[in-house]
């Protein structure tokens, strides 16, 4: 078979510019590649920095796990300064562009009769794509995955048939075709329909991909029957004389000779498992559901996790989510990193993982159920600064609104008008980059620009305004010349992140806390979104803690990184405390208070 090779020289990392050079893959020939509109090659990353803003639980042997906020593109760029061909497994369940907007149900705590007032909707993400954007997306991502894997790491990505043969080819290209291994089919009952037009569609696709050649797996096993068994062999049973049933099973590892074996022994082992599935989905009233949209259930995971990595293995999520591949992570004694854009995502495994910290710690194992060494700690860090606004699915009004751009609505490639510029919002839960052009290339009127050009000689043609949240850097000059140079185009990047950074996005929350004989104590906590919210709904609130997920105390902060002694994370219906005892070695007290819009406020008290 052909071999998809890289570069025999190896990657270059220049300190100085903390840029990273990512070898291409030679294309090979006779094979098919997988063109689109504005593909182009991703050979060089920049370093971003991240800043450490909570820890939770103490490093072990020297180790914390970490959760990063902030685009996975820069994520990955910057874990490769520390990480490069160190990750032994990438899951990773990306979007599926399912053209839909996800929803996470918000329910108000405390309320034992729920009604329609009492439980709303809050959009989470939006997974509507084009076509050229979502693969370039994708293609760049595989990329820094692959740079970030061992020589024996292994990529699982999740997938459905609407985007599956796309990335199929993707994977291909990045990782070579000799390194696939299994197309693995997740098989799933749920909601059954009668259709004359079509089957019931209930499975996912899983691919499976090495790193290299040397990539291992130890076979996951599962229960069958004496009647399978027999089945397979397609064998009589032998009785011995103490009634004990026998089978004959061939020779194994270089020994020829066929040897009696117990039935009870064979189906103690387990058989191996194929590349079908059957996982149940997580039902309704699972203790793992967190009603985080897309959530996957641990038993999936476990699966994957336990075949592909060794206790102590750096397990790889940049697609987070609900936090179920960092959850199962912990309970198997894998080290984890995780990302996401989405601040949900972020507030939903913190949740999580401290849950599971507490019941670990309460059993005080010093090792876990399967032997192997716990690693019960982690942090959060931000790339970049993703807290301008809260919900990316809420952007675009909420910029056209703070930018004062006059809305179009009659086109469907310019959001809006502004000191006589055309104004596209670009996609602000990720940097802009040239793909991100193609609407605006395959929109523009070229004859109208003609006429202009003719009429005011020397004038632009057109004035576009880009408005990002990070951008690469050339990307107006490459907005110019994939327009051509006949034309004359004034195009102004506007990055929020670099240019207004005094714009607000959201109204801050307030709190009233004090420290009374000994105890710290919470009077009262507005959340002003998520009350403005309720106003709307009508719906009266008569306990603050009915509106709060959590409450995470720093008994000694040190100015810089919120180190939690106390995480006040009840069930899913019940209160935090509000009040709790002032240990008597305190020092400088930090509260966050996090809402059930994953928002959270943060004050900072001197108590004597």
């Amino acid at each position: 078979m052909p071999q998809h090779t890289l570069p025999a020289t190896p990657p270059r990392q220049n300190v100085e510019d903390m840029t990273f050079d990512l070898p291409q893959p030679e294309p090979i020939k006779g094979f098919p590649e997988l063109r689109w509109t504005g593909k182009r090659p991703f050979t060089s990353t920049h370093y971003y920095p991240a800043q450490l803003k909570e820890r939770y639980g103490d490093p072990v042997d020297g180790w914390m796990n970490r959760i990063y906020w902030g685009d996975n593109l820069q994520v990955m760029s910057h874990l490769l300064k520390e990480f490069r061909g160190k990750v032994d497994l990438v899951y990773i369940d990306p979007p599926f562009d399912s053209k839909a907007d996800y929803k996470k149900s918000i329910s108000i705590k405390g309320i034992t009769k729920e009604s329609d007032l009492s439980n709303f909707e809050e959009k989470q993400y939006s997974d509507i794509w084009t076509n050229d954007i979502y693969l370039q997306f994708i293609y760049e991502r595989l990329i820094l995955i692959r740079e970030l894997l061992s020589d024996n790491g292994a990529l699982y990505i999740h997938c459905d048939p609407r985007k599956s043969s796309y990335i199929r080819l993707i994977l291909d290209e990045v990782f070579g075709k000799n390194m696939f291994r299994n197309e693995i089919i997740w098989h799933y009952k749920f909601r059954m329909m009668d259709s004359d037009i079509q089957y019931n569609k209930k499975h996912d696709n899983i691919y499976f991909y090495s790193k290299s050649l040397k990539t291992k797996i130890k076979m996951p096993k599962e229960e069958w029957t004496k009647e399978e068994l027999i089945k397979t062999r397609k064998q009589e049973i032998i009785v011995d004389e103490n009634g004990q049933e026998l089978i004959w099973m061939p020779g194994q590892k270089g020994n020829s000779k066929s040897r009696l074996v117990s039935i009870d022994e064979i189906l103690s082992r387990g058989k191996a498992v194929d590349d079908v599935w059957d996982i149940p989905i997580i039902s309704s009233s699972a203790y793992e559901r967190t009603s985080y949209p897309t959530q996957k259930p641990e038993t999936l995971l476990e699966r994957i996790i336990l075949a592909s990595s060794n206790p102590g293995s750096i397990v790889l999520d940049c697609f987070m989510g609900s936090g179920t591949t960092q959850a199962v992570a912990m309970k198997l004694g894998r080290r984890f990193i995780g990302a996401d854009i989405n601040l949900g995502a972020i507030q939903t495994t913190t949740k999580r993982l401290n849950a599971i910290i507490a019941e670990k710690k309460q059993a005080r194992p010093s090792l876990l159920e399967n032997g192997a060494k716990p690693y019960l700690n982690f942090e959060v860090y931000n790339v970049n600064h993703y807290d301008v606004f809260r919900n990316p699915v809420q952007a675009r009004d909420l910029l056209l609104q703070a930018l004062e751009i006059e809305p179009l609505e009659s086109t469907d490639v310019f959001d809006g008008m502004k000191d006589g510029y055309k104004v596209r919002i670009m996609p602000v839960n990720r940097i802009a980059t040239r793909a991100d052009l193609n609407p605006i290339l395959n929109g523009i009127n070229y004859r109208e620009m003609e006429k202009r050009m003719e009429a005011a000689p020397g004038s632009p043609a057109e004035r576009i305004m880009l408005v990002c949240m990070g951008h690469e850097p050339d990307l107006a000059a490459s907005l110019k010349m994939d327009i051509g140079s006949h034309y004359s185009v004034d195009v102004k990047v506007v990055d929020i992140l670099r240019d207004r950074k005094d714009l607000t996005f959201k109204y801050d929350s307030e709190a009233d806390t004090a420290v009374e004989n000994g105890e710290l104590i919470i009077r009262q906590f507005y959340p002003r979104n998520l009350l403005q919210k309720l106003s709307i709904l009508e719906e009266n609130v008569e306990d603050w803690r009915q509106l709060v997920e959590t409450v995470a105390i720093d008994w000694n902060y040190n100015g810089e990184v919120l180190q939690p002694a106390v995480y006040d994370n009840p069930g899913k219906n019940a209160l935090v405390q509000g009040r709790y005892a002032v240990p008597e070695d305190h020092g400088l007290i930090r509260v966050k208070i996090t809402d059930l819009l994953s928002e959270s406020f943060e004050t900072t008290l001197e108590a004597e």
